[in-house]
């Protein structure tokens, strides 16, 4: 039977290779879970605009995919289901901003938010987003709105804000 210098000796061991093995180990883990809950947050997101393309295809008279529409006129009730994709759009690029969006990000998550980045630029480039965007824009978070805004090049000062 071992005596108790030995038991003294065998917790020391556990103390000084044990414990820090176990702490990498749980290190290690949380890491996993971190980048496994990024994965599936960029997985959401990216079905959320994958539904939204899909809704765009299934409008396609509001030439939508087009980075020039054509000349053609609009409808008033177009005009109003454009509107509409327009807002479901902002809602989750707004929610991607809220989710990814850091000052300091890491390496994967920086990479997770320039494509989020990318196609916020794209819609920006048209337009008819440009224009619909001050009222898109009312009551989303403050620092969304204005990332979105310089984005479209735009003041945040509306028309009707220099006007009154």
């Amino acid at each position: 039977m071992p005596d108790l210098q030995t038991w003294e000796r065998l917790s020391y061991m556990v103390t000084v290779i044990g414990l820090p093995f176990a702490i990498g180990v749980f290190l290690w883990q949380q890491r996993k879970e971190r980048l496994a809950e990024e994965e599936e947050l960029h997985q959401r997101l990216n079905a959320a605009y994958t539904d939204f393309l899909k809704l765009v295809l299934d409008n396609a008279d509001l030439q939508m995919l087009r980075r020039r529409p054509s000349g053609a006129e609009l409808t008033p009730e177009q005009l109003e289901r454009r509107q509409a994709l327009f807002g479901i759009l902002v809602a989750i690029f707004e929610q991607a901003y809220v989710l990814v969006y850091e000052e300091r990000m890491n390496r994967q998550r920086r990479r997770l938010w320039q494509v989020w980045a990318d196609y916020m630029q794209e819609w920006c480039r048209r337009d008819d987003f440009r224009a619909a965007l001050p009222e898109l824009l009312h009551g989303e978070d403050p620092e969304f709105a204005a990332y979105l805004r310089r984005l479209a090049g735009d003041t945040g000062v509306t028309k009707q804000e220099t006007t009154s």
